[in-house]
């Protein structure tokens, strides 16, 4: 696994001007894929992206890659309003989805019928659709019908946030016939077909539900990786990667969120400098760990050993123009 794929976005430089809550997306002027050397920590751009006016709210060019996933020789990704299919190594754009209903996406992964489900955060639901769009199934992530707190008449598209959201899913995954999503604020991974059966994660902000095996990891935004048994559904273990690196005087480990396994005890983690956004948003554990004369780390991936728990390399991507990152593939040779 020499060489990855991350994917995330490019700040837009704002000079003097600071952005607001709802001006958080358009933080982002490009899309981003950066295929990664991970010998040599070098890395180039693949794929340079903006949204078109017709499936954003705004009138700046704006769009970031949240998380998706890849499957042979295509990669699933999507930006706040849409959903792009990619055939690697080359980066053909194969496919494109945009639906009203699309508001703050944060993940698309293809199903294990062949369809595709994708999370729809800014409107707290998960829907199934077909990969040329047909809508085939709707799930609120609450105890409630879907369209319960919004409408079906409006264009979520043209709508800058919805926020605050009552839970913020993020990231969606199958066990078996099961169709489960993580979710932010409830802190949890509940499933959406079955009703009633329920992970709980706790900590901070849990992201990610990347099934690898008998287990399932699930990050948290300050630097834990959550390990779950998927039999049981219930918690193995807690890596906390900020002990790994000791006193070092850094935030530390940022945003955490993207994961790739490598073998049964490394894997690629993703973090994203904190945004000063964020600092604005009473996020608990950054007010905790910030003190005087703190560093805020850069966006970079680094790999760890989970075992012995160490960290064996790390790779700054700012200087390659990705500013935040949400997901981390094997790239195809």
């Amino acid at each position: 696994m020499a060489k990855l794929y991350v994917l995330g976005g490019r700040e837009r430089r704002l000079g003097l001007k600071e952005a607001g809550p709802k001006d958080e997306w358009y933080l982002y002027q490009e899309a981003l894929i950066l295929e990664v050397d991970s010998e040599t920590g070098g890395a180039r751009i693949r794929v340079e992206y903006q949204t078109p006016r017709e499936a954003r709210a705004g009138d700046s060019p704006a769009a970031h890659f949240h998380s998706g996933a890849i499957v042979g020789d295509t990669l699933y990704t999507c930006t706040t309003t849409e959903v792009l299919v990619y055939k690697v190594p080359n980066f053909e754009q194969i496919g494109y989805i945009s639906l009203p209903c699309f508001n703050d996406v944060h993940h698309v992964t293809p199903s294990l019928d062949g369809n595709l489900l994708v999370v729809s955060t800014g409107l707290d639901m998960v829907v199934k659709i077909t990969p040329e769009g047909k809508v085939l199934s709707e799930w609120s992530v609450m105890d409630e019908a879907p369209w319960t707190r919004f409408s079906p008449k409006i264009d979520y598209r043209k709508v800058d946030t919805t926020k605050p959201h009552v839970s913020h899913p993020n990231f969606t995954f199958e066990l078996d016939d099961e169709v489960w999503v993580t979710r932010a604020h409830q802190r949890d991974a509940v499933c959406l077909n079955r009703r009633g059966k329920r992970i709980e994660i706790g900590g901070e902000l849990p992201h990610d539900g990347l099934v690898c095996g008998e287990r399932i990891f699930f990050t948290n935004v300050d630097g834990r990786i959550v390990i779950v048994n998927r039999r049981t559904l219930t918690v193995d273990k807690v890596i906390d990667l900020s002990r790994i690196h000791g006193n070092e005087r850094e935030v530390l480990p940022a945003w955490c969120r993207g994961l790739l396994p490598v073998d049964n005890r490394r894997m690629w983690v993703g973090f994203t400098r904190i945004r000063k956004t964020v600092f604005r948003e009473n996020v608990r554990w950054i007010k905790v760990v910030l003190g005087e004369g703190t560093i805020v780390k850069p966006t970079h991936i680094a790999l760890y050993d989970l075992v012995s728990q160490r960290r064996l390399k790390e790779i700054n991507l700012e200087p390659y123009g990705l500013n935040s990152l949400f997901s981390i593939f094997p790239a195809s040779s």
